[in-house]
């Protein structure tokens, strides 16, 4: 499995517990932090008193492949700088095991809520050795200062030994040291019969289950690789918490004394101040370019591409090298994605399309500055959207078209990319795009906007208006009000066909009227039918087929002058049959999502 050798075996828990304690036992640095609640850790402390097995654990032998910054359990002062071992999978267990068992502090918690809280863990003897009594009701959890309080009454008090002795609450940090404790106990009670014998029993059935408590070991050695460690902490991570590649290379980076994070915010704060259709960019994204870069520069003995494996084998000093240059490449990105008036992060069809994008730009440089390179690069770029190309596992396309598209682009071959080669748009296609879930739907908008569709009302292009964020949202041209009386299918009155762009206000004002009447509205503020005629042409809309109230005609109009704007940006012919635009039309579904009337505006 990707190089990950193991062993399997059993230690003790008091052993495992002492080699944390130690710091012969730490964490790797990706480990996120200790987020067990309250209840949980009772449960556990509740199952280890009966023996309950509560799962294996998984180290890695430091001092190989995979050199990852050690961090020491939460709670310790670890005596070993360097560990023999780090703990893929148990952290939270094996850090509540250590901070009720070992340490004198309260432990660090959480309540059933979610508040930060601190509790001490006792158990009640003589629950614990009722069989009436289930076992997660044995321990008792109370606040830092051992008060148990009830408004402002006191209901229980284990604040001094004494009170303790006298409640037979037992506390779970003395359980493997708890002759101190019993000579206390002993004491206070002096020494009669029945509390020695209470406890008697009581060492026997639950403190010599922790004694002998052994947990399942998984050992990878020292030869696993950065991948298998990555998998293998998927695998098995009980937490549920699924670590990224981003904090695999930031803990790898981090044993060679490089803060990849701090870097990786740097820049982060660079493009998406500077950029807003760069917002809400991922680590893992530009850890893609970078790593598709380098192996660009590496590709005459090896393959192109930015899978896991690929990124887990960047060096800090290929990091180092390609960042400046990935870093620019999604600058010329944004830059490019703003030349299609595609502003902001939301209305990027396939945000996945970026990274191959930036990688693409990056490695071109000038030699992307050409109208003829721009006009090749739109093309890839407008066949990935209308081919739906990014909308499943991306990886491998991102390998493929990066160096066909540079190849293209600078004319060292003269096939096309295969992205441009097999998409492919149909026009029934239209009738299926309903919500902002699909890159088409997206698509659609930013051509509509990139060739200057006009504001029906204010007469602003809306690529300026949206570029100010007034406000401009999809709306339907036929209002939904409308259909629904005109008795039009919402799966057809949804659809993009009969959708575009418009500010709110102006939506607002031509309400849900019919078009012929919102027509009129439009006339008084354009004062001119040329002007009338331009803002609809902007939009691809037949004058004659609104002022008509014709749905059916302005539809099939519409979607043949739509069609005709994908054919250009794509490079392709297409061609309609009218008859896939008419009321009775079967459809093939796409599955794009259910329409979120929040974020579709209606007209």
């Amino acid at each position: 499995m990707l190089g990950a050798k193991f062993d399997s075996t059993k230690t003790a828990l008091r052993d495992l517990l002492a080699d944390l304690d130690s710091g012969k036992v730490q964490l790797p640095d990706f480990q996120r932090g200790w987020i067990w609640d309250d209840d949980r850790i009772g449960s556990l402390l509740a199952s280890i008193s009966v023996s309950f097995p509560v799962g294996a654990i998984t180290t890695l032998e430091t001092g190989g492949k995979a050199q990852f910054l050690p961090r020491p359990i939460e709670g310790s002062t670890p005596r070993v700088q360097n560990p023999d071992a780090l703990l893929l999978d148990g952290q939270q267990r094996l850090t509540s095991l250590y901070q009720a068992l070992i340490t004198e502090k309260a432990v660090s918690t959480k309540s059933p809520s979610g508040k930060l809280i601190t509790r001490h863990y006792y158990i009640d003897m003589e629950r614990a050795l009722s069989d009436d009594v289930d076992r997660d009701e044995w321990i008792v959890s109370v606040p830092e200062d051992r008060l148990v309080k009830r408004l402002r009454d006191i209901v229980l008090d284990v604040s001094t030994p004494e009170q303790e002795y006298k409640l037979g609450l037992f506390p779970v940090n003395q359980v493997f040291a708890a002759s101190d404790w019993r000579n206390g106990y002993n004491e206070y009670w002096e020494y009669r019969s029945e509390k020695i014998k209470l406890f008697d029993q009581f060492e026997q059935a639950v403190l010599k289950q922790f004694e002998r408590y052994h947990l399942p070991v998984i050992e990878l050695d020292k030869d696993t690789s950065k991948e298998a460690v990555c998998l293998v902490f998927e695998k098995i991570n009980t937490g549920g918490v699924t670590l990224t590649v981003f904090e695999l290379v930031t803990a790898a980076f981090a044993a060679d004394r490089f803060q990849l994070r701090d870097d990786w915010h740097e820049r982060e704060r660079r493009l998406e101040t500077t950029y807003g259709v760069l917002g809400d960019m991922r680590s893992d994204e530009f850890l893609q370019v970078v790593t598709l870069l380098q192996t660009m520069s590496q590709r005459v003995n090896r393959g192109v591409g930015c899978r896991r494996a690929d990124i887990l084998n960047l060096s800090v000093e290929g990091y180092k090298r390609f960042a400046p240059k990935a870093e620019t490449g999604f600058e010329l990105a944004a830059q490019f994605l703003h030349g299609e008036k595609i502003f902001k992060s939301s209305d990027v069809p396939y945000r996945s399309q970026i990274v191959p994008l930036a990688a693409i730009l990056a490695e071109l440089g000038t030699e992307a500055e050409s109208i003829t390179a721009k006009a090749m690069l739109r093309r890839w770029y407008w066949n990935g959207v209308f081919g739906e190309a990014y909308g499943g596992s991306t990886e491998t396309i991102f390998s493929r078209d990066v160096p066909e598209v540079t190849d293209w682009i600078r004319g060292t071959k003269d096939e096309e990319p295969s992205t441009i080669r097999s998409a492919n748009f149909q026009a029934s296609r239209l009738r299926t795009l309903r919500t902002r879930n699909s890159a088409a739907y997206k698509g659609i908008h930013a051509l509509l906007m990139r060739d200057g569709c006009i504001d029906f009302l204010s007469g602003a292009s809306v690529e300026h208006a949206t570029f100010f964020d007034h406000s401009i949202d999809i709306h339907h041209i036929f209002p939904r009000a409308w259909c629904v009386k005109a008795e039009i299918a919402a799966r057809d009155f949804n659809a993009i066909v009969n959708k575009t762009a418009l500010s709110a206000r102006t939506n607002r004002r031509l309400g849900g009227r019919a078009p012929s009447a919102y027509l009129r509205t439009v006339q008084r503020e354009a004062r001119s039918d040329e002007r009338v005629e331009q803002i609809l042409e902007s939009h691809r809309i037949d004058r004659q087929m609104l002022a008509a109230d014709d749905f059916w005609g302005f539809y099939r109009n519409r979607a043949a002058s739509l069609l005709e704007m994908i054919s250009e940006a794509m490079g392709k012919d297409a061609t309609m049959d009218d008859a896939d635009f008419a009321p009775e039309a079967d459809i093939e579904e796409y599955d794009d999502g259910p329409i979120d009337y929040a974020s579709e505006a209606e007209s």
